[in-house]
């Protein structure tokens, strides 16, 4: 895609994000990679909903902010999935309500966050990897990330919002409203004992679909 179109389709998507209530004010952060290798990301205290495609932070191959504003402070929570996933061409975090809201409930599963209440949400992030709290713009949240190996398409920011990396930006704001439908639909059936898919009802939309599903 060329760069201009690039740029037109992070912020349209963005604002569509942000319209939706997925993420309010200046919060949450997006970028993709460009033609060249580089990176387009938003800039630092900016809002999805007003984002500018000529003002977005443009990083070069080697990492080297060549135009456009200062970049978001979670930088290293993105560049640690281009770096150790070499499918993710976008990458999104948002601090969406129900999906922060789960991360404070007790109990919820450190290496599986979210349940198995649809297939889609297999479909589309495999398993969900709960991290810590990280004060924000801390960059060991970049090497909690790097820890994972690139097993992980989606992470769980506790008390914080969800990181989501994708093939391209449609793929990667796709996965991360998932995410964020699932947790609402954890929440609204939580204490009611939903019957969610079992074990061989996920395994085989993992295996039909083509799933990674770490041990």
């Amino acid at each position: 895609m060329a760069d201009a179109a690039l740029r037109e389709q992070i912020c349209i998507l963005a604002k569509s994000l942000f319209d939706r209530g997925l993420t309010g004010g200046s919060t949450g952060n997006i970028s993709a990679r460009t033609a060249e290798g580089g990176i387009l990301v938003s800039p630092t205290g900016t809002s999805f909903g007003r984002l500018d495609p000529a003002r977005l932070s443009h990083f070069d191959r080697s990492g080297r902010l060549i135009d456009g504003d200062p970049p978001t402070k979670e930088m290293p929570l993105h560049a640690a999935f281009y770096d150790t996933r070499s499918s993710a061409g976008a990458v999104v975090h948002l601090h969406s309500c129900h999906s922060v809201a789960w991360s404070m409930v007790p109990g919820v599963d450190l290496d599986n966050f979210l349940p198995p209440l649809t297939p889609y949400a297999i479909m589309k992030l495999g398993k969900v990897k709960l991290l810590p709290f990280y004060v924000p713009g801390d960059p060991a949240m970049g090497e909690a990330v790097r820890g994972l190996a690139g097993k992980r398409s989606a992470v769980m920011l506790a008390n914080h919002g969800p990181v989501v990396a994708g093939k391209d930006v449609e793929a990667a704001c796709n996965a991360v409203e998932e995410l964020e439908d699932t947790a609402r639909l954890a929440m609204m059936t939580r204490g009611l004992h939903p019957n969610a898919l079992t074990p061989a009802q996920i395994n085989d939309v993992v295996t039909d679909f083509g799933v990674v599903w770490p041990d």
